[in-house]
């Protein structure tokens, strides 16, 4: 039996979509899944599958059209927009509003949760904003603007972000777009790094499946069937990545745990 105390985000027969006043459009159903404290977690899909809805949905950026999202057993709509960004940080694809930040001050960003009224930094601030700097092995960045970075180093100061939060989960939405191979490879890697280092758990969406059967502690898997979540091998062994594509081009060796053209 799953330990109760060790589930930090579930989802209780929740359906997502689009609600208008004439009619509802139904991306996913009846999705029910924990996820645990401390892991890395990959969410795979095809294109249009509706990830970026689930994870819109997850950190309450949109609303559920039925069911319940908890963090840490609280009702996601119980949460006040302080309080959530607490316990959530999030890690968007949208572009950085203001390049003209120094990296600094793009991380220290991630502190306004804890911040007075006028947004001042303590000492206790700067002291999480420097650890995750280092964390991310970025601290030779710090005084650059944000504008002279490569994508490559712009998304390794969004995660450290992230981290200044210093909250008990971290959700990205494609963190690895824009991104040749082997930085893909490396900010994945440093995920992983990060869930082992620190403790928290981190959920991020990708096209990378390879990667995330190979990184990843749980993997949230949608298909038009329906959302299910498991350890990869289990996943491989009931024969759920299967379904993901078309099997006239890609199939999916069990074998080597790997995705491969038809030939």
């Amino acid at each position: 039996m799953e330990n109760k105390n060790n589930i930090i985000l579930n989802t209780e027969n929740l359906s997502i979509g689009y609600a208008s006043k004439k009619e509802r459009t139904i991306i996913g159903s009846n999705i029910n899944i924990n996820l645990n404290r401390g892991e890395l977690i990959g969410l795979i899909g095809a294109n249009g599958i509706g990830k970026s809805t689930l994870l819109r949905t997850l950190t309450n950026v949109q609303k559920p059209l039925e069911g319940t999202v908890k963090i840490n057993d609280k009702s996601l709509h119980k949460y006040d927009a302080i309080d959530l960004a607490k316990v959530l940080s999030l890690v968007l694809t949208e572009a950085v509003s203001s390049k003209n930040l120094s990296v600094f001050e793009l991380v220290a960003l991630g502190r306004q949760p804890y911040t007075n009224w006028v947004g001042s930094l303590s000492e206790y601030d700067m002291n999480k904003v420097d650890e995750a700097l280092k964390l991310i092995n970025i601290t030779h960045l710090k005084h650059k603007n944000c504008f002279e970075l490569s994508d490559g180093q712009l998304q390794k100061a969004m995660i450290a972000r992230a981290l200044a939060q210093d909250t008990d989960m971290i959700i990205l939405d494609e963190p690895t777009t824009h991104l040749d191979m082997y930085h893909k490879a490396y900010i994945l890697k440093l995920l992983q790094k990060l869930t082992q280092e620190t403790g928290k758990t981190i959920l991020f969406s990708s096209h990378e499946i390879d990667l995330a059967i190979q990184l990843c502690d749980t993997v949230v898997v949608m298909t038009n069937d329906g959302v299910v979540s498991d350890q990869p091998c289990n996943l491989i062994a009931d024969g759920v990545f299967n379904s993901l594509f078309p099997k006239d081009l890609i199939i999916f060796d069990k074998k080597t745990g790997s995705f491969k053209v038809k030939k």
